[in-house]
C-alpha cells in the first residue's frame, strides 16, 4: 500500500528556539521544477524584532568568549554538517536543479568554507591588529573588536555555499546575526538552522528568518540596535539605496550588494568588514 509524504511546515530560528511566525503566515516552497517541496514560515517585522532582540543578548556572552573556543565551536558545526551530508545534498539538488553529483561538491564546499572560516578565529586579531610607530614614550596598540549585531541578507541563488560564506565571517569574530534567507531556496538554510540548534554554538548567535527581505529589509536597516547590514542577496539596486539610506540614520555599517564567485577563494574581506578597531595608549614604563 502506497503512503502519504508527510508534508512539512518549517519554523524559524530565533533565539537557539523554532518558533512560528506570530503573523501564522506560511508560504510553498517548489523545487525548480515548480514539485512542491515544504511550506515555511514567512517571517513578519515582529519576528525580525524578535530575532535582533535575540541576538542581542547572545551579543556578550559569545563576543567575550576566546578566539580559539569560538573556534572550536564552529569547527563542530562543520562536523555535524558533515555528518548531515546527504541531507544538505538533497536540499541543493531540490533548491538549485543540480544533479546530486554537483550538489554533493557543493556541500563539499560549504563545508570547507566553514572549516576555513573557523581556522580564522583565533589568528584575526594578529593579522588586523597592529603596534603603530608614535612620536612619543607610548605603546599605541590597535586591536580588532566585532561590530555587534549585524542583518544579512542571504545570496538569492546560493542557497548553501553563499549562505555560509556570508554567515560564517560575521560570527567567526563575536558578531551576533540575523539572517534573511533565500526566499525561494529556504531549505539548505532551514537545515542549517537545525544543526546550529544541536550544534555548541549559543542559542541567539545565529537567528534564520525565512521571508521576503523586501519586507523584512527596511524594519532591519532601521532597527536601532542593528550595528551592520549585508546587502549582498539584494537584488534591486532601488531597494538596496533605500536599505543604505534608512541604515545611515544610526552610521550603521553597511557591505553593499554583490553577486561574487561563491567558488573562489575566500579572503579576510568579509571578516575585517565587521570589526571595530579600538587603540589604546600606555606610556613607556622606566
Amino acid at each position: 500500500m502506497s503512503r502519504l509524504d508527510v508534508r512539512k511546515t518549517y519554523k524559524l530560528y530565533i533565539g537557539g528556539a523554532f518558533p512560528r511566525s506570530e503573523s501564522g503566515h506560511t508560504y510553498e516552497v517548489v523545487d525548480t521544477a515548480g514539485r512542491f517541496l515544504a511550506n515555511a514560515a514567512k517571517a513578519s517585522r515582529k519576528d525580525a524584532r524578535d530575532a535582533v532582540g535575540a541576538a542581542r543578548k547572545a551579543f556578550g556572552g559569545w563576543s567575550g568568549r576566546t578566539p580559539y573556543n569560538r573556534g572550536q565551536i564552529l569547527y563542530r558545526v562543520a562536523e555535524m554538517i558533515e555528518g548531515r551530508h546527504d541531507q544538505f545534498t538533497a536540499d541543493v539538488v531540490a533548491a538549485e536543479g543540480l544533479t546530486k553529483v554537483q550538489a554533493s561538491k557543493v556541500v563539499d564546499a560549504a563545508i570547507d568554507r566553514w572549516v576555513w572560516y573557523a581556522g580564522w578565529a583565533d589568528k584575526l586579531a594578529q593579522v588586523t591588529g597592529n603596534a603603530n610607530q608614535v612620536a612619543g614614550p607610548f605603546f599605541n596598540l590597535s586591536s580588532p573588536e566585532p561590530t555587534g549585531v549585524v542583518a544579512v541578507v542571504a545570496p538569492s541563488d546560493d542557497s548553501l555555499l553563499g549562505l555560509v560564506s556570508v554567515v560564517a565571517p560575521a560570527i567567526v569574530s563575536g558578531n551576533t546575526v540575523v539572517v534573511v534567507t533565500s526566499y525561494d531556496r529556504p531549505l539548505p538554510a532551514i537545515t542549517l538552522s537545525e544543526v546550529l540548534a544541536t550544534s555548541d554554538l549559543p542559542g541567539g548567535v545565529v537567528n534564520v528568518l525565512t521571508g521576503d527581505s523586501a519586507e523584512l529589509g527596511p524594519w532591519l536597516a532601521g532597527h536601532l540596535d542593528v550595528n551592520a547590514l549585508d546587502l549582498t542577496g539584494v537584488d534591486d539596486p532601488a531597494v538596496a539605496a533605500d536599505l543604505e539610506a534608512e541604515a545611515a540614520v544610526n552610521l550603521k555599517r553597511v557591505l553593499r550588494p554583490s553577486d561574487p564567485d561563491w567558488t573562489a577563494d575566500p579572503s579576510i574581506s568579509r571578516m575585517s568588514a565587521f570589526l571595530e578597531t579600538k587603540t589604546v595608549w600606555h606610556p613607556v614604563g622606566v
